[in-house]
């Protein structure tokens, strides 16, 4: 697509956007430009781009999906609008179709204890251990556990140093039964012959190289299985359930905020829902007049 690659370049190097999102970006201006068939940028109209949604979601298109691409769509006009002498953006003032909202998912505290409590001395045991661990004890994201290295590790203080999204940093707590893990698998991963790119990487397959998402995805759940845990287990899971469970210990929203790295409050806010559910089953259980006859 035209200006496309001088967009994607203008994210990449002016804005520090990270290839992931770029990637994003990328596909999502390419489905704009499926939608076009031909259609000039600059003669595209806000009701077209009306019709470019309703395609979508008669397509099963998720509201989220859809609200992503718009976001993209209307970021690349802002740039045409800057840059290359275009003097309106039709994505202006329009949104996704609003979908149900539903609560995240989380395992109860005896159920992720449960499930980060590997057994074994095995090499992929300890790694698989450390893992888990980390995920549960810090709230990472899968892209900021599996892009970590050693140097944003730091046992002395219990922190770990990460980059999110926006390629913002932050700090979050490591707990003594992660870090206990991480020093395991990190005696065990000096056994194991790395790939000159990837010496840095924390997390590394046996072949040493850096492991990827999608095989943290495919160990998670193959130790759900393994442990009992019955339910559609994947890393965000345990993101999840680490924001509950210290919700539920602490009520202190803003320092789960900042943990989780989330830059609006707002999103940070599903788990106050959650948490009243927790509360709402103790009334139901403790108080006299909740229960039913």
């Amino acid at each position: 697509m035209l200006y496309l690659d001088d967009y994607i370049q203008h994210l990449t190097f002016e804005r520090g956007l990270s290839a992931l999102t770029c990637k994003n970006y990328t596909r999502d201006i390419q489905l704009f430009e499926s939608l076009l068939e031909g259609a000039d940028l600059y003669s595209v109209k806000n009701q077209q781009v009306r019709r470019f949604i309703a395609t979508l979601h008669s397509r099963g298109l998720s509201s989220a999906s859809i609200a992503r691409a718009l976001s993209a769509w209307r970021g690349f006009y802002d740039y045409l609008i800057q840059h290359k002498c275009f003097t309106q953006n039709p994505v202006l003032g329009l949104r996704a179709p609003k979908a149900a909202k539903t609560l995240p998912q989380a395992l109860s505290v005896d159920q992720a204890i449960k499930f980060v409590t590997i057994e074994g001395d095995g090499i992929l045991d300890v790694r698989d251990r450390a893992i888990l661990e980390l995920f549960y004890s810090s709230g990472l994201r899968l892209a900021e556990l599996v892009n970590l290295d050693t140097s944003m590790l730091d046992f002395s203080e219990g922190t770990v140093t990460v980059t999110g999204k926006g390629n913002k940093t932050r700090i979050v707590p490591l707990g003594s039964h992660a870090a206990n893990a991480m020093q395991a698998w990190l005696q065990q991963r000096a056994s194991i012959k790395i790939v000159d790119k990837d010496l840095n990487a924390v997390f590394i397959t046996e072949q040493g190289r850096r492991i990827t998402p999608r095989a943290v995805q495919y160990r998670v759940k193959s130790w759900a299985i393994k442990q009992g845990i019955n339910t559609d287990m994947h890393p965000h899971l345990l993101r999840h359930s680490f924001a509950t469970h210290v919700l539920q210990s602490s009520q202190d929203l803003r320092a789960v905020q900042e943990m989780l790295g989330h830059a609006n409050i707002s999103t940070t806010q599903v788990y106050t829902h959650l948490d009243f559910h927790h509360l709402a089953k103790v009334y139901d259980n403790a108080h006299p007049r909740a229960k039913k006859k």
